[in-house]
């Protein structure tokens, strides 16, 4: 057996078991970016592959290559075959190649990110013939609390939305900066105080989406998860009325007590919520201290939110 067959037998021998284990990886481990559950995470994943497929066709010849100078240009592989060409500096086909194609991907990327940019931001509201579901969140320390203004309830580290309906999401912070994320459901947008940022997410299956904040936020931050449960619509209206059946209103004073700092916080429920809290939280790191929004005023406020509030959702109470 010839040294080139061995060569080109031990490479195929390691791409094998590398494709082996990474096959052997993906069957065993759960990827949330790649077990897609929404509108947005399917398109993403396909933006994913598409980059790593471009990625490939540089990467592959690349290492072939080096791997090919390394073993052919040996000082122990010199034979008569080999060309010394000590002069050698300049290959008109050789740059054409390294360069054209390396520019040629960077267009194609270019204009995959200007226009995935535009048709997947998380400002535009997604094409459905449902209304849209409004959920209000906010950051804590160290807990994530959802609120439901059109079904005037809230839950701590849960929310729970119809499936195959449009989930409006305005995110806010009552603390440091964070990021609000649900990687099977794609999209991530950062929580801020003083700001209300829009993310708009719809559930294409059934199931529990797990959810985690994406900025380290101190000492909670690792037990900061959330979950988001996309349920029949039905299964969600049985939600909120029981919610509602909590006999715990959520105030301005609940609200302060609950925004002190706490670990590992269980899903708890409000079964009513005072009307403009949301903007109170916003705002009041741009109103005078202790300031709050009133009715008139929150009307005028709402340029703070996104261009494109959603509306109550047919068939909910």
């Amino acid at each position: 057996m010839s040294k080139r067959i061995k060569k080109f037998g031990a490479l195929g021998l390691v791409l094998a078991i590398t494709i082996g284990l990474l096959a052997w990886y993906l069957s065993t481990h759960s990827i949330p970016v790649f077990e897609t559950g929404g509108v947005l995470a399917a398109k993403e994943k396909g933006l994913i592959l598409f980059a790593l497929l471009l990625a490939v066709i540089v990467v592959v010849p690349t290492f072939a290559l080096a791997i090919m100078i390394a073993v052919k240009y040996n000082e122990k592989n010199i034979t008569k075959k080999t060309k010394y060409q000590p002069d050698f500096d300049h290959s008109r086909l050789f740059e054409s190649i390294w360069w054209g194609i390396p520019i040629v991907i960077i267009g194609i990327l270019s204009y995959v990110a200007w226009n995935s940019s535009h048709t997947l931001s998380p400002y535009k509201s997604l094409a459905a013939d449902k209304k849209p579901l409004v959920v209000q969140v906010v950051n804590l320390d160290w807990k994530w609390l959802f609120i439901y203004p059109e079904q005037s309830i809230a839950s701590i580290n849960l929310a729970e939305i119809p499936v195959n309906t449009p989930v409006d999401f305005q995110v806010t912070s009552d603390t440091i900066m964070n990021s609000f994320w649900v990687p099977a459901l794609g999209g991530q947008i950062y929580a801020m105080p003083g700001m209300i940022t829009q993310l708009n997410e719809e559930a294409t299956k059934l199931g529990n989406f797990a959810g985690s904040p994406a900025n380290i936020a101190g000492a909670g931050f690792s037990r900061m998860d959330f979950t988001i449960r996309s349920a029949s619509l039905n299964d969600f209206n049985n939600w909120a009325e029981n919610a509602r059946m909590a006999n715990r209103p959520l105030t301005s004073m609940s609200y302060a007590a609950l925004a002190k700092p706490s670990e590992s916080v269980p899903v708890s429920y409000y079964s009513s919520v005072e009307p403009n809290l949301f903007l109170n939280i916003a705002m009041k790191y741009m109103m005078p201290m202790g300031s709050q929004m009133s009715p008139q005023n929150s009307a005028n406020r709402k340029v703070l939110l996104p261009p494109r509030r959603a509306p109550m959702m047919e068939g909910m109470n």
